[in-house]
């Protein structure tokens, strides 16, 4: 898998754990190992701008998510021959905001941003919350890869 991750803030942030993680729940459902996927931290003026930009939405966030696919949930694109690999989208993190958040819920840091990095590539892969039915789904999707990534860590 290609996995880039860009660096763009000041908050520190293991890279490594994230293309680690990334890389468990492109294999967990069933990605071939062709396919690319970006994730960029970004710093808060940068979200902001991308939420305006994009979304329509005023204000830093904490997880954007921009397909290159439609995708359906738990459906993997039958490979195509002679085709370039399935080039998946980015995911941009705000670590500044997850901080944030996360003090609010008071959770630990390192766990809501795997969940928002989760989040984030789920939307890539066709899951959104846009209904009740579909946010519970992907939300039992998310707690099962965070609790199989979870088992497998040392």
């Amino acid at each position: 898998m290609s996995l880039f991750i860009g660096d763009e803030q000041d908050e520190p942030v293991d890279a490594a754990s994230l293309r680690d993680l990334a890389a468990a729940v492109l294999a967990a459902e069933g990605l071939p190992a062709e396919c690319e996927l970006a994730l960029i931290l970004v710093s808060p003026g940068q979200i902001a701008e991308y939420n305006r930009r994009f979304m329509g939405r005023e204000g830093p966030t904490d997880v954007l998510a921009f397909p290159l696919q439609e995708l359906e949930p738990g459906r993997v694109p039958p490979p195509v021959a002679n085709e370039p690999p399935l080039s998946l989208g980015d995911v941009f993190l705000c670590p500044a905001q997850v901080k944030r958040h996360a003090a609010e819920e008071r959770v630990d840091f390192e766990d809501y941003l795997r969940l928002l990095a989760v989040h984030g590539i789920l939307h890539l892969l066709g899951y959104d919350h846009d209904d009740r039915r579909s946010a519970r789904r992907m939300e039992k999707r998310e707690g099962e890869l965070l609790e199989m990534i979870s088992r497998r860590a040392p």
